[in-house]
């Protein structure tokens, strides 16, 4: 028999939140959550053309669906590479268990036989009451910058913008790599539950070891609703409340980083037109305060055009956005290979969710980590044009870090 998706409606005591940040596969936004138990597959995704080829594999598992909504059915969860020409995976669990913004709680099992919800429940239970952390916890943490901080500050964003003085872009994202070494493994649970914590209005999820709470909603879609909130702009925030507001008033008001923001909105909005009947954004950017930093955001919304297209072909035309990448696009990525020495990875990649209708939700997976065993690699980037400072985007990354740093460095 072929493998096939059954999904039960429950009404059970078990927290998707919980169980994914111990399974490993998670995907939490604001009362909606996904979490998967196991893996019965994994389906390469050829980028940035192989949407349709992985959402057919996607779709020959459907089966029985009583719930029939977003993120039912088969679930394919995806952390893809930066570089929009590197293969992705999507990670197909042997369960999923689904909470949605109204309550409603799902179970989806993969399989090639009849359906046993018992079991599935068992193993779901069992992950949930998984100690936090297990085992013993690093206590020596070795950091070190992969490129130097000063020669990050004087040769590679001080370079960047001379090129963009010349004229030869608007607008390049450059990122620092972080390095951090540890004696024993460090527990991705105990991680992803501080992260949850810290960052309840962040998008946290946890895909084969990458981890992250990011801020920012690459694109959503949700039948023939497509969203995204692009966010470029930072400030640090203070711990005094008169300091933090005028730290918010002067980011609102600041042109550098206006400009910055608006490039960004009018490049996903362009982007988005073609498969759009019509696509808007707010008026004016709003402060987005998270736990260490600012940002300016805007929201877009629009109705996609019949066929609608799928979150996967959507993800293949807005990755990467000028907050991550740069503008123009070809000339920031030329000049982000040519200057920055680090391998990205899948940092500033998507990472989300797609069900077997093309549905599913990514985010730009800043402020995330990769955990592998006793070292774990971390990135902040900025973004330089023509009257970026120097070391005010040095003083940024630092800001930025403490968000991973904070969830995996403690006492």
């Amino acid at each position: 028999m072929s493998l096939a998706a059954t999904t039960i409606r429950v009404d059970v005591d078990l927290d998707p939140v919980r169980i994914g940040s111990r399974s490993g596969l998670l995907w939490s936004r604001d009362d909606f959550c996904l979490a998967g138990v196991g893996e019965a597959l994994r389906i390469p995704v050829s980028r940035p053309d192989g949407a349709a080829e992985a959402l057919a594999r996607l779709a020959e598992l459907r089966g029985a669906d009583e719930v029939d909504r977003p993120g039912t059915g088969p679930v394919g969860f995806g952390a893809f590479p930066f570089d929009r020409s590197a293969t992705g995976e999507l990670i197909v669990p042997e369960i999923v268990i689904g909470r949605g913004s109204e309550g409603r709680r799902w179970v989806s099992l993969i399989g090639d036989g009849p359906a046993d919800l018992d079991v599935a429940v068992t193993r779901l239970r069992e992950m949930g009451d998984r100690p936090v952390p297990r085992g013993s916890q690093p206590s020596d943490f070795r950091l070190t910058s992969v490129v130097a901080p000063e020669t990050w500050r004087d040769e590679i964003v001080a370079a960047a913008r001379e090129r963009i003085e010349r004229g030869e872009l608007s607008k390049a994202v450059l990122a620092r790599e972080l390095v951090l070494t540890t004696e024993l493994p460090i527990d991705e649970a105990l991680v992803i539950d501080r992260l949850l914590q810290s960052y309840r209005s962040s998008i946290v999820f946890a895909i084969d070891g990458f981890v992250g709470a990011s801020p920012e909603l690459l694109v959503s879609r949700l039948d023939d609703i497509v969203r995204a909130h692009p966010l470029a702009g930072t400030a640090p925030r203070s711990s005094d409340p008169a300091v933090d507001q005028r730290l918010s008033a002067g980011l609102l008001a600041s042109d550098k980083d206006r400009w910055e923001h608006r490039i960004t909105i009018d490049w996903l909005l362009d982007t988005l037109l073609p498969f759009c009947s019509y696509v808007d954004a707010e008026p004016e950017p709003t402060i987005v305060s998270l736990a260490n930093v600012h940002h300016l955001g805007t929201r877009v919304e629009g109705r996609l055009s019949a066929p609608a297209a799928s979150v996967l072909e959507l993800v293949g035309a807005l990755h990467p956005t000028p907050a991550v990448g740069g503008a123009p696009q070809g000339a920031a990525l030329e000049l982000i290979a040519e200057l920055e020495q680090a391998e990205r990875g899948r940092y500033a990649g998507p990472a989300g969710w797609v069900d077997a209708t093309g549905n599913g939700a990514f985010a730009v997976s800043v402020r995330s980590a990769q955990i592998s065993g006793c070292e774990t690699r971390l990135f902040a980037g900025v973004g330089v044009v023509a009257d970026s400072d120097p070391e005010s985007e040095l003083a940024e990354t630092r800001a930025k870090f403490q968000a991973m740093l904070g969830a995996l460095i403690r006492p």
